[in-house]
């Protein structure tokens, strides 16, 4: 299903901004019926302001946001859209200017999430998350929502370890040595493991050599294999992004919520918070972090964004207008 809010599914012409940092402030691209972009200079004719607001993604969400800024819920992946993806998963800190802009539309809404596969620890350390200004209301969903953090209470919340789990921790090395992939890195989140190929002399090789081995190991344990960019994960199943937002929504009552993602692990949050849209339950934007190596996102999403700085000037964008109409 193709969420509501997307020209091409209509087949009508509507804005798909490309919200990204420059000298002039918001660049766009606007969306034909076919799904191709074009540049905003050859744009169709400026339509009245009534009517912007309609076709606008932002526009609206910024108008159901004015309506009532308790209700609204903001929340984002931490892997390429709060920290820029590195090599090393255990340097990938996150953007300062990604966490102020954040900070700045969290201070305004009602609440804020991060939902990520990363255990809580490693989103608090990498994000510097415990002190940041305007995240008082942050609730951090760890390990796709298995552990959470908040960061009002204090309270963490972190279940045992699957069984699974340490039976595939156990397979994983001798798996590498038969594939002769030593130089795959292995991330032992506790809950899941990831198996990084971005270090090895061909990832994308070293990636496609193990989606057989790990997809039969995966198969054989009852664990969920989730691929990602240059990265495949193990973890325990019955728990997505998408289970994760749709409880966030109940438990806060959320009527606008604004999601930002970049990888396939966001697909399911991405459904959800179209499904739940498209039952006039919310209003909705979805944000892409974009980048050459993942573009699962590209046809369920309102707004792709220049990467991290791209999606930070969204959230600014909201803020400043929320915080307008505020005065």
């Amino acid at each position: 299903m193709t969420p509501p809010g997307l020209g091409w599914n209509s087949g009508v012409c509507e804005p798909r901004p490309r919200l990204c940092p420059g000298e002039h402030g918001v660049v766009g691209e606007w969306c034909s019926p076919d799904g191709k972009l074009t540049p905003m200079s050859e744009q169709p004719p400026a339509q009245p302001q009534a009517d912007r607001a309609s076709s606008d993604p932002v526009a609206r969400v910024v108008a159901a946001a004015r309506n009532d800024p308790a209700a609204v819920l903001v929340a984002t992946d931490f892997d390429g859209v709060l920290s820029p993806i590195v090599d090393d998963p255990d340097q990938a800190y996150a953007d300062p200017e990604a966490v102020a802009a954040l900070g700045a539309l969290g201070q305004l809404v009602g609440q804020v999430a991060i939902v990520t596969g990363r255990p809580v620890a490693a989103a608090r350390r990498l994000g510097g998350l415990d002190q940041a200004p305007g995240l008082g209301n942050l609730v951090v969903l760890g390990q796709y929502g298995v552990e959470r953090w908040d960061a009002a209470s204090g309270e963490l919340v972190m279940p045992p370890e699957p069984v699974e789990i340490s039976r595939a921790r156990n397979e994983i090395a001798d798996l590498l040595a038969r594939l002769d992939l030593a130089e795959v890195w292995v991330e032992d989140k506790g809950r899941a493991l990831g198996l990084h190929t971005r270090r090895t002399a061909d990832p994308d090789g070293a990636f496609e050599r193990l989606r057989g081995p790990v997809t039969e190991l995966a198969e054989r344990l009852g664990l969920h294999l989730e691929p990602g960019r240059m990265v495949w994960e193990l973890r325990a199943a019955g728990q997505d992004k998408g289970r994760a937002i749709a409880e966030l929504v109940e438990a806060t009552g959320a009527r606008v919520v604004v999601y930002a993602g970049d990888d396939l692990g966001d697909i399911p949050a991405f459904r959800t918070v179209a499904e739940l849209r498209e039952q006039g339950r919310i209003e909705a934007l979805l944000l892409w972090s974009r980048s050459e190596e993942q573009a699962a996102l590209a046809d369920i999403c309102d707004v792709a964004c220049d990467g991290v700085p791209g999606v930070a000037q969204v959230w600014r964008h909201i803020a400043d207008e929320l915080e307008t109409h505020s005065h």
